[in-house]
């Protein structure tokens, strides 16, 4: 039923000339589904109150709750024609009076924390793309017929959701930047093997994949305890993040996942000086995929000591020094920042095996991420002592992935298992199996002029030399003569 609703929802989509491609659906779709979960929330709330004895205080004003402005219903419980606002109207409604009263939560909010604060960040924010308030009225019952309150209908709504993140990344360039191939991401968070009680801190959150993820692993795992509930609900997943409709995307997904106020901070993660980053603000473990091939101006260059435009360089320099002593990290980097030889990219390879152990590098193959033309690692390091030993796992598959043939958990498994040989993933020689896809370099033998640390695998069987023409050639006369034996024999046989 849900899946059928969010087809129907994308097709008015289409049929609407303000909305143009996959990332306006999911937007539009986003701002409906926020305002429909939050009257679902106050709901909650007031009838929790009520069985109290106390009053609920009621976030939104009467006239901007749901049930007045979106769904106003009759005494059999169906839309009242009479009062509900549509076509002109309806759109007059929501550009002109709904969003900015929502836009002024954020100046009035508490604090960055509170469910105020992401109403008044969302809505200053997006626009209603939606421009013929018949396809919104319609959209608005589609809407309303999604239930938010049982965790089993959550969970689906989760679900779908991300398949909608999914078929954004998959749509171009600019959706991909919000999505990374979900086992990965499991894998990943696998290794690192976070505990309830840790800090958990995506600085490039886009959908907030890891997060959601990382609640997921954790709450699976944890003790069902009061205090481990609201610890992982309000003191365990942060996140920063740049582009506007990322930021109410990666919200949305969070408060589906079960998250009900987010720890998400819409902001330029490079804006911030590295050496302003105190102990306070550091955190246990971080996963997170940077974007590849941005480009920064030079006054954000001037935050980190190895300046370069490159914005996956400097993330990598704000994760180091966000990490505590002993924090663990997995992050997800163009393959070239381990090659190149650029003076940045050699000082970020030095600060990277100085500044941390970095235990294991893991090469994807090309089409791991859909519609993304370049080759990717993960780097998993921990901080608080140099490298010594790099153990590298090459992800092969076994067939060509794209669209149409994704990875997958299956994938990834021989790797997370190798993995969890050592605690820490500390390369230690002979500890980890040796396999064709498999090896260990130890830093000592690394050329200290270029670190270089691109994958070079030593067990790969060696394939056969190409033959020169001339012997080419020579075997071809040879076959020639064999042949022209041959045929004379049958001829003289005949």
């Amino acid at each position: 039923m849900f899946e059928q609703t969010f087809k129907n929802i994308d097709d008015l989509l289409y049929k609407d000339s303000g909305a143009d491609s996959e990332l306006d659906y999911i937007g539009q779709t986003s701002w409906v589904m926020f305002l429909r979960y939050l009257d679902e929330l106050e709901q909650d709330k007031a009838d929790e109150a009520e069985l109290k004895g106390e009053d609920y205080q009621f976030i939104l004003d009467e006239e901007y709750r749901w049930p007045n402005w979106a769904m106003p219903k009759d005494a059999d419980g169906k839309l009242d024609h009479h009062i509900a606002l549509t076509g002109p109207d309806l759109v007059a409604f929501v550009d002109g009076k709904l969003f900015p009263y929502l836009a002024k939560f954020k100046q009035e909010a508490e604090s960055a924390n509170t469910i105020e604060y992401k109403i008044g960040e969302i809505f200053s924010e997006l626009k209603n793309k939606i421009q013929s308030g018949y396809n919104l009225r319609e959209i608005l019952e589609y809407a309303d017929q999604l239930p938010f309150r049982a965790s089993t209908d959550k969970h689906e709504l989760s679900h779908l959701y991300e398949s909608k993140i999914k078929n954004m990344g998959n749509a171009g360039r600019n959706g991909g930047q919000y999505y990374t191939p979900r086992p990965l991401i499991r894998a990943m968070i696998n290794v690192i093997d976070p505990q309830i009680g840790e800090k958990i801190y995506d600085g490039a959150a886009g959908s907030c994949g890891f997060l959601v993820e990382a609640y997921e692993y954790l709450y699976e795992r944890m003790e069902k305890t009061t205090d481990n509930l609201k610890t992982l609900q309000e003191d365990t997943l942060y996140g920063k993040e740049k582009k506007n409709l990322a930021y109410v995307i990666g919200i949305m997904n969070m408060i589906l996942h079960g998250i009900e106020a987010p720890n998400i901070i819409h902001t330029n993660t490079l804006g911030e000086n590295i050496r302003d980053i105190q102990e306070k603000n550091r955190y246990h473990v971080i996963l997170a995929n940077p974007p590849f091939g941005g480009k920064e101006r030079k006054e954000v260059q001037q935050n980190f000591d190895i300046k370069t435009g490159e914005t996956a360089f400097l993330f990598i320099q704000h994760f180091i020094k966000s990490l505590k002593t002993g924090g663990r990290a997995a992050i997800v980097i163009k393959n070239t920042v381990l090659s190149n030889t650029d003076n940045a990219s050699v000082a970020l390879r030095k600060l990277l095996l100085e500044g941390a152990n970095l235990h294991t590098i893991l090469d994807l193959p090309g089409g791991t991420f859909t519609g993304a033309g370049v080759k990717t690692v993960v780097l998993f390091f921990k901080k608080g002592e140099a490298t010594k030993k790099i153990w590298y796992y090459q992800l092969d598959p076994g067939r060509n992935m794209g669209k149409t043939n994704p990875l997958n958990d299956t994938d990834m498994e021989e790797f997370v298992t190798l993995s969890a040989s050592l605690p820490d993933g500390q390369a230690v020689e002979g500890s980890r199996p040796e396999t064709e896809k498999s090896w260990t370099i130890k830093v000592k033998d690394l050329d200290e002029t270029t670190f270089d640390l691109s994958p070079k695998n030593p067990n790969t069987p060696e394939e056969a030399p190409l033959r020169s023409p001339e012997v080419i050639l020579a075997e071809m006369e040879t076959l020639d003569a064999e042949t022209n034996t041959i045929l004379q024999s049958i001829k003289e046989l005949l």
